[in-house]
């Protein structure tokens, strides 16, 4: 099945994809591959999701908020493709937490991207990961992901 149907399949509406908010590009598309910059989790209002994953924000909401970023890296990720369908694989995520300091489970909370992924590319899905917590992250987000796809000529 194609990712575009598995999406209508799995009722899924993509939000809009995010603008830049400094001197880059959302994605660049180079012989092949595409690069997805980094993302957090944007509320539909254009707010973010903010706060210490174990602390003020728990695991299962910081998994949520991977889960919206991996939609908004879908939306561009459509924005630079014109369809899904084009994505070949998913090659590699990078998953970064702001956590609190004694946060060990970053893993968790990344999987609500990469569970996502799977869910809309199957076998396609699956790719390598890093998931690292970290001191903070801009505008106190809890989660920023960035992406690699291998893309179909």
């Amino acid at each position: 099945m194609s990712a575009e149907a598995r999406l209508k399949e799995l009722g899924i509406v993509l939000p809009q994809g995010p603008k830049p908010v400094a001197n880059y590009i959302p994605f660049r598309l180079h012989r092949g591959t595409l690069y997805l910059s980094g993302q957090g989790p944007r509320t539909p209002e254009g707010g973010f999701k903010t706060g210490k994953v174990g602390g003020d924000v728990t695991i299962e909401q910081a998994y949520e908020h991977a889960r919206m970023v991996g939609l908004g890296l879908l939306a561009i990720t459509r924005q630079a493709l014109g369809s899904l369908d084009r994505v070949e694989a998913v090659v590699k995520l990078l998953g970064m937490v702001n956590g609190v300091p004694d946060f060990k489970d970053q893993p968790k909370v990344i999987n609500g991207c990469s569970d996502l992924l799977v869910e809309v590319f199957g076998e396609a899905g699956r790719h390598a990961r890093s998931a690292v917590g970290m001191g903070s992250l801009p505008n106190n987000i809890t989660v920023e992901i960035e992406a690699i796809f291998a893309v179909k000529d």
